[in-house]
């Protein structure tokens, strides 16, 4: 069993070459590189300075529950596809905030995948929280092929280094938003970026390519070959494997792409039934180029059909717009402790909108509707109310909901109508503001996403009754004459 600097290295040299490192890594951490080579450098001169096998630094995916690696050095391909890392599960005190030192990776517990860790040949491991304003970001890991005891400096060296590779990632993510707000999209978070790092630098074919732009333009989150299914062996031997092409996480789905000849057909269709057979609980999809819009069209993406014009870009994607409603839900709920308000939407706009806000209120709240119609020209179009209110709102809070507000006139006229009915409170809660439109000061109390002046569509937003039913804000460009 080793200590933990090597044989003739005394404890002062060790800890002299911690530092010269440190200093190395921090000017690598302002270094203005991309994310993916500073902190391929940062690993690779930690598992030098530690003597070690090989390092990793892995993003925390909140949403997942998942560990995704960033970069690696000195492990193995196939160990890297081993499979998902499971935050709970793998070595889950970290995102606690706790260091953890494993002197046994064949036997203890809190490895995942000890079988795994085995046959890459790592002994011992050591994982450091990866801090970012308070919060756990992901992890530094360290791992050796020797049975190691890792000493206090080991542990405040690589305590140093996982802050200088936090100071890297906050360094990438202030550079993405202000590429974000020049776009006048959402801040970007921890996972966007892991999903960023975890691409290929290029594909083993082109069809493989222009199914990750497709993804792209639709914004859904990918992985390329992320994970290997054994499916032979040869006693302890891994005989054969089958890594699926992508992973859709926000689906929970893996893609294996073919082209139309046969005996490829035949070879992968073998290979997937295998997969099922060992791994039910694995969803995944055989596709060709002709299956790509079907299942992105099952999904609520993909071609529009029969609509006249096509979305030109996503504005913004699902997993944005539910995090955003999550966020507003949070919100409304604190305002309201201890109350019970009353939602009131304009149909049609909301039908997408509020129920997602209500869902995400833990609070009792009420709703009803109201609907209106426009008549008169451009010049002196005025508003009608329709359907009006079922209750009296008088003595209550009322939460406006409303889709987009731009010009913020028929809002002003809603409120003044419903203000005259003496609600207790009346605020207002919008999804998108397109501010650059407006002409009447309306306050907004809660708001979504201020978006350009662009038609958008998707999300309740309709265009001549249609692309309702997306579940992306997308951009479509109508005919001066359709558009109002």
């Amino acid at each position: 069993m080793l200590n933990s600097f090597g044989e003739g290295t005394t404890m002062g040299q060790h800890v002299a070459a911690y530092y010269q490192v440190l200093q190395e890594l921090a000017t690598e951490a302002v270094s203005g590189d991309t994310l993916r080579d500073t902190l391929a450098t940062m690993a690779k001169k930690t598992a030098s300075a530690m003597k070690s096998s090989g390092c990793s630094v892995l993003l925390f995916d909140a949403a997942s529950r998942r560990l995704l690696h960033a970069v690696s050095h000195g492990l193995s391909d196939w160990y890297l596809r081993k499979g998902f890392l499971d935050a709970d599960k793998s070595l889950g005190d970290t995102l606690e905030g706790k260091v953890v030192t494993v002197l046994d990776a064949a036997t203890d517990p809190r490895v995942q995948y000890r079988e795994m860790a085995q046959r890459q040949g790592i002994a011992s491991m050591v994982s450091v929280p990866l801090r970012q304003r308070g919060s756990i970001i992901g992890a530094l890991r360290v791992y050796t092929r020797e049975h190691r005891h890792f000493s206090t400096d080991d542990i405040a060296f690589l305590t140093a280094v996982a802050g200088l590779a936090a100071v890297a990632v906050e360094n990438a993510q202030l550079r993405e938003l202000e590429a974000a707000r020049d776009a006048m999209f959402s801040q970007p978070d921890v996972p966007r970026l892991a999903q960023d790092l975890i691409r290929p630098i290029s594909f083993s074919h082109p069809s493989e390519e222009e199914f990750a732009r497709l993804l792209d333009f639709y914004k859904i989150q990918w992985m390329y070959e992320p994970r290997s299914f054994p499916l032979e062996w040869d006693g302890d031997k891994v005989k054969e494997m089958f890594t699926p092409d992508f992973y859709l996480p926000e689906l929970d789905l893996y893609v294996e792409l073919t082209t139309m000849k046969q005996e490829l057909i035949r070879e992968k269709t073998r290979k997937l039934r295998r997969l099922k057979e060992l791994y039910p609980e694995v969803n995944i999809k055989l596709l060709t180029k002709r299956d790509y819009h079907r299942l992105l069209a099952k999904y609520g993406y993909g071609p529009l059909g029969r609509a006249e014009v096509n979305v030109e870009r996503i504005l913004l994607s699902a997993p944005q717009i539910q995090r955003r409603v999550r966020q507003l839900g949070k919100a409304i709920s604190g305002d309201y402790a201890g109350r019970s308000p009353l939602l009131i939407g304009i149909l049609k706009g909301v039908v997408c909108f509020m129920p997602d806000l209500m869902r995400n209120i833990s609070l009792p709240v009420s709703v009803d509707f109201m609907a209106i119609s426009y008549y008169g020209d451009q010049e002196t179009e005025s508003v009608r109310i329709i359907k009006d209110l079922d209750r009296s709102i008088a003595g209550l809070d009322v939460i406006m909901v409303e889709d987009i507000v731009d010009t913020g006139m028929t809002l002003n006229y809603v409120l003044h109508y419903l203000a005259a009915r003496n609600p207790a409170s009346l605020e207002v809660c919008t999804l998108l503001d397109k501010r650059v439109r407006r002409l009447v000061d309306v306050p907004l109390k809660y708001i979504g996403f201020e978006v350009p002046d662009e038609f958008v569509v998707g999300y309740g937003l309709d265009y001549n009754g249609e692309f309702r039913n997306l579940p992306f804000i997308g951009i479509v460009t109508p005919s001066p004459t359709e558009a109002k």
